[in-house]
């Protein structure tokens, strides 16, 4: 199963937001922001992490 991160993407535009702020905002890595913005896989664990 694919995952999209389109709609994420489009909110950061349309809420002016840098992916580093919602990094820090979310507790994750760049890194993993740099993965979702091309369509990479990340893992749940990865995501879960930040919670």
């Amino acid at each position: 199963m694919t995952v999209s991160y389109k709609r994420l993407l489009k909110l950061l535009i349309d809420k002016d937001t840098k992916k580093k702020d919602l990094a820090a905002a979310a507790g994750i890595s760049t890194f993993t922001i740099s993965k979702m913005s091309k369509g990479e896989n990340v893992t749940t664990d990865v995501l879960e992490k930040s919670v």
